[in-house]
């Protein structure tokens, strides 16, 4: 490669990097942005001042408000998926994927309080809006077949009498979800270590063979 066309690599390299760091800017001040005011509240003029960026560059990456916010689901689906994905890849059996899921749940980085905001806010308009809710609605059922899958292997593999992993499966998804949204409205009374608890105390309820009750609930 000659000198020049490194230079150039190195160019296209480097817009390519500067491209991507500023979308996940724009997106990140969106999720801040929507936390605060909601999906119909937030404005472009808000998210630009959070980011720091001027609205052409916001028109730039995103072109409208819609896409912005699209693609915001759109990373946040992505990310909790490849959550489920190493949780899965976790090392041991059901039970430890299990455990790996989680704790992936209730992890800094997932239950988050505004990501939980703007999680609820995009279920929330996913009825009316056909894009959020074929996002939502994937993300949501990848992750309940993996959880019905796991509880069906537990299940098989400790022989438990008068289970039905598939019941029970569904109750974890909605006890799960309870749990995050008890996390955003009442903080003060549930907090994530709270609800790793609880959720731990429903596993070792089920399946007490593979699951420790928790020693304390804070």
């Amino acid at each position: 490669m000659t000198q020049t066309a490194e230079v150039t690599a190195q160019a296209v390299k480097k817009r390519a990097v500067s491209k991507e760091m500023r979308r996940a800017q724009l997106i990140k001040a969106t999720i801040k942005c929507v936390a605060r005011k909601g999906l119909s509240g937030t404005t472009m003029a808000d998210i630009t001042k959070e980011a720091g960026l001027s609205l052409g560059i916001v028109n730039l990456h995103f072109q409208s408000k819609d896409k912005l916010l699209v693609e915001t689901l759109r990373y946040m689906s992505e990310e909790y998926g490849e959550g489920v994905r190493k949780a899965l890849d976790a090392k041991g059996g059901p039970a430890e994927k299990l455990q790996a899921l989680l704790e992936m749940d209730f992890s800094a980085k997932v239950c988050q309080r505004n990501k939980l905001a703007v999680w609820f806010a995009f279920w929330g308009e996913s009825k009316s809006r056909p894009t959020y809710q074929k996002l939502c609605a994937k993300i949501d059922a990848d992750a309940s077949a993996a959880v019905h899958k796991l509880f069906h292997a537990i299940n098989d593999e400790g022989q438990y009498q008068h289970v039905d992993p598939g019941n029970f499966a569904s109750v974890w998804n909605a006890l799960t979800e309870g749990l995050w949204l008890d996390i955003l409205i009442s903080p003060n009374e549930v907090n994530r270590e709270k609800a790793l608890n609880i959720c731990q105390g429903y596993l070792a309820s089920i399946f007490p063979n593979h699951f420790n009750r928790p020693t304390h609930t804070p």
